[in-house]
């Protein structure tokens, strides 16, 4: 079965030499190195070889371009990116059927010009956004033309992918996370949180033909859809210092069922249980397949081979699993389906 892997992480070369060059963290420049399919296109297409009728969506690997260069450099940097993933879509069509464009998110003019270059001229098919805009929430009144745009001018979704760092502490008594956490469990969490975010702050009443794929297969929303049913029913019962009993009086839907309207991806490193989880809460037709490549063990092929392996143990429908696979896929990206 074809499938289209919806969340495949690059850094194209010329975009990788430059980030070195800029960026302050040289240690997360070190571990890139040691994952030739991130930055090596001959490596990365030798390794897709091995699996039939499958392709990627190229998005822009970590580290978010905002982290790596300020608002002067940003724009410039953006724009090789998006240069460099469209220049490998249009040599490489069979495997690289679409790109999603990046942004330099700390500077909203310059992504109002980007967003359009990377859409009209390039061919992108999305806008990639990270969980917060270095520490700035995305619901800051500042970015909300790039939501504006990219939904009412452009009809393109948004792919979110979370963003946090060890220097986000576990605990108010700390400086920095310790044992990972900031990774394995704060990931989740910066993806819940900006989902909240957009959800309580109206971006689905303001723009009801918004799509967010969200990373992860919607982080901690499928797990804690009590909490989020009857729960956020009660929204504003525990707070007294903002009047939030009278904002969700002014909701037309039950909070769960914003929730409802975002996308999902599969990229849960092979675990067939938050897979089914997720399509319960999401439904097939919400989901993507993705593979978060190249970041396995294996570095690259682990879980292209054994995400699809969890999904098939699922026992869906040739529908939902077509659906899954490519079809959900297509739709979100305006591609016309030739199979």
């Amino acid at each position: 079965m074809r499938k289209i892997d919806s969340y495949a992480h690059i850094l194209p070369r010329k975009y990788f030499d430059r980030m070195a060059e800029l960026a302050k963290d040289k240690g997360a420049i070190k571990r890139w190195l040691n994952i030739p399919v991130l930055h090596d296109l001959d490596a990365r297409l030798q390794m897709m070889a091995q699996f039939p009728q499958y392709q990627q969506i190229l998005t822009l690997s970590n580290p978010p371009i905002e982290m790596i260069a300020g608002p002067d450099l940003s724009p410039k940097l953006a724009s090789l990116a998006n240069d460099e993933m469209a220049l490998i879509c249009k040599q490489h069509p069979q495997q690289f059927p679409a790109f999603i464009a990046s942004l330099p998110m700390n500077n909203v003019p310059a992504c109002l010009i980007e967003m359009e270059r990377a859409i009209v001229q390039l061919g992108a098919k999305g806008i990639q956004i990270f969980t917060n805009v270095n520490g700035r929430p995305l619901d800051e009144p500042e970015f909300w033309p790039i939501f504006e745009a990219a939904v009412k001018k452009y009809d393109v979704p948004f792919w979110m992918h979370p963003a946090r760092g060890a220097n986000m502490p576990d605990y108010a008594s700390e400086t920095k996370s310790k044992f990972e956490i900031w990774w394995t469990f704060g990931w989740p969490y910066e993806t819940s949180a900006a989902m909240t975010r957009m959800v309580f702050s109206g971006f689905f009443d303001k723009l009801p033909n918004l799509r967010v794929i969200t990373h992860h297969m919607g982080a901690m929303i499928p797990f804690f859809d009590g909490r989020l049913g009857p729960g956020l029913d009660q929204f504003g019962s525990r707070t007294s210092d903002e009047d939030y009993e009278e904002l969700l009086k002014t909701m037309p839907k039950r909070p769960i069922d914003y929730f409802r309207l975002f996308y999902a991806d599969t990229a849960l490193a092979g675990g067939s249980s938050g897979l089914r989880c997720g399509l319960d809460f999401f439904g097939s037709k919400q989901v993507v397949f993705a593979s978060d490549c190249p970041f396995d063990p294996e570095g690259g092929p682990m879980f292209i081979r054994t995400i699809p392996q969890a999904i098939d143990s699922l026992n869906l429908s040739t529908e939902d699993s077509e659906g899954i696979y490519f079809r959900n896929a297509l739709r979100l990206l305006k591609i016309p389906c030739d199979c």
